[in-house]
């Protein structure tokens, strides 16, 4: 029956001994039956020093402090002279040469902890140790938190660096193309052979035949200085006042093989092209100097391109040039640039650069709207660069992290220069050869990590890394 009674009290008291030690002790009947640890009263407790405390779970987590767990549970207290339970791990002491200045985030966040913690992921954050290198800036990874990091280096090398620059523009006419026919004498136009604007001419093609009695009484004086056998300075002077009213040499000749004055004159195109303006009309009386045709050569165009201030630093006279116009979809025109201009449109800040094409088959017409590529060279030889990942830019300042030995990076300003192809150029700060960082999305992806890194060598309050 005593023993019964045994198993009977072991049962009850099976829930307080879940966790801690089997003690023997013998009943009133000779027998040993197990018992519980008895736990501590709250007066003994209060006499008692308390080691750490452990996680309420079982878990292997301890802290020097009271807390809570993610649950909310609070940690239990384990005091001095008690076993802790199997699954309970007591915490560990730091090696008496070294001594923790603080714990920082494990995930290279700018947070920093004077005690023991995990953060919302958890995981444990580091011990940063006396000695250790933290006010200069430089970040120190473990090779297990490079992997998880995903953190990746490149070498800062030379190429050469295009930058790719697009602006638009009008199609306008080669001024060096236009001519205006405007005759030097008083005349009439008797026939007019050329009579629509926009008609193809050829150089020296017939225009109009006018008459001028100037130009008679010119050619008439000509040929009395010749009959009369007077001086031939009078006969010279009378032939080079008709040149300097623009007669043409073939009638000049004339005048010599005949002998015979013209009474009209065929007024021909001074070059080939097509008519822009015409205000000549049959019949009508023009003074000296009037413009009667304007006339156009269209086999060579200029493309008048807005190019923005940024932009104007990469575009230099001779580029190559790439110009599509909405009207001929899928064909590229090919030019260079031929000017660029000294002044800047304070309205729309950009200046402008013509560019100047071939138009052999007249398909670009004067005012018509187009887009232009340049592929500027943003230097002659090769530019120390970096991938445009490798770039940390808040706005104010640039700057690069530079891997400056196994696990450890430094960041350093920079001044960056011109981008295109997925690298970006590098003025100062950097040394050919020296590695960047180009990849590590959980060091640096947030602004505060930025303000943080720039901060620590800019002069700014440090953060811990």
């Amino acid at each position: 029956m005593s023993r019964i009674a045994a198993i009977f009290a072991l049962l009850l008291a099976g829930p307080l001994a879940l966790g801690a030690p089997v003690l023997a002790q013998t009943n009133h009947a000779g027998h040993d039956a197990p018992t519980a640890a008895v736990q501590p009263t709250p007066n003994q407790a209060a006499s008692r020093k308390i080691l750490y405390y452990r996680n309420p779970m079982g878990l292997p987590d301890t802290s020097p402090a009271p807390k809570k767990d993610s649950m909310g549970m609070d940690y239990i207290p384990v005091y001095e002279g008690e076993i802790a339970a199997p699954t309970e791990t007591p915490p560990q002491k730091s090696a008496p040469s070294r001594k923790i200045l603080y714990y920082r985030n494990p995930m290279g966040l700018p947070d920093t902890s004077p005690v023991p913690k995990k953060d919302p992921m958890g995981m444990d954050y580091a011990p940063v140790y006396e000695g250790e290198d933290t006010a200069s800036g430089v970040v120190t990874l473990s090779s297990d938190k490079i992997q998880k990091l995903g953190v990746r280096t490149d070498v800062a090398a030379r190429r050469t660096i295009f930058r790719q620059v697009q602006a638009v523009g009008t199609v306008q006419l080669d001024e060096r193309r236009l001519f205006v026919v405007a005759p030097k004498f008083e005349a009439w136009i008797e026939n007019l052979l050329v009579d629509t604007t926009g008609a193809p001419v050829r150089q020296g093609q017939a225009l109009m035949e006018v008459y001028s009695p100037e130009l008679v009484l010119a050619q008439q004086e000509y040929l009395v200085a010749r009959r009369t056998g007077g001086s031939n300075d009078l006969a010279e002077a009378s032939l080079q006042r008709l040149r300097n009213l623009d007669v043409p040499e073939e009638e000049i000749d004339r005048l010599r093989k005949t002998g015979k004055a013209s009474r009209t004159l065929t007024y021909r195109a001074p070059a080939g092209g097509v008519v822009l303006e015409k205000a000549a009309v049959k019949g009508m009386r023009f003074m000296p100097g009037e413009t009667l045709y304007r006339i156009a050569d269209l086999s060579n165009v200029w493309l008048i391109a807005d190019v923005f201030e940024q932009d104007l630093n990469f575009v230099k006279q001779g580029q190559q040039a790439d110009v599509t116009v909405n009207s001929l979809p899928g064909k590229v025109f090919t030019g260079k640039v031929g000017f660029v201009y000294p002044t800047l449109t304070a309205e729309s800040r950009t200046g402008k650069v013509r560019i100047e094409l071939p138009n052999a088959d007249g398909l670009l017409k004067p005012n018509l709207y187009a887009t232009v590529h340049l592929s500027a060279d943003a230097g002659a030889m090769a530019e120390l660069v970096v991938p445009e990942s490798a770039l940390l830019d808040n706005g104010k300042r640039q700057a690069v992290l530079v891997e400056i030995g196994e696990g450890r990076y430094e960041p350093r300003e920079v001044k960056a220069g011109a981008r295109n192809d997925g690298y970006i150029q590098i003025n100062a700060g950097l040394k050919e050869g020296e590695r960047v960082v180009v990849r590590a999305n959980f060091l640096i992806d947030s602004e505060s990590n930025l303000r943080a890194a720039l901060g620590a060598f800019g002069g700014g309050q440090h953060q811990h890394q």
